[in-house]
């Protein structure tokens, strides 16, 4: 594998993208992803979407933990199927 240039990351060499702007225009806030999330009428999973729905604007160390309790109730529900 060849050695990493660091002159291939800078923002000022010719043909290189732009630097990366993460200023943040509402002063700090989080802001909401507009994701979508369409309900699988399945009464679990679609709780768990609701529970991802939610964190929508929310400070991303808020995210783990409902990250990990709705892989936990994913989890749950497919192993239940494989027990029905």
């Amino acid at each position: 594998m060849p050695d990493h240039d660091p002159g291939l990351d800078a923002p000022d060499r010719p043909g290189a993208p732009e630097a990366l702007d993460v200023a943040d225009p509402l002063g700090g806030a989080p802001l909401p992803l507009g994701v979508e999330l369409t309900p699988t009428g399945h009464p679990a999973v679609d709780a768990g979407l609701a529970r991802l729905a939610a964190l929508d604007g929310v400070p991303t160390g808020a995210h783990v933990a409902v990250y990990e309790d709705v892989h936990q109730r994913l989890t749950d529900t497919l192993a239940a199927l494989d027990r029905d």
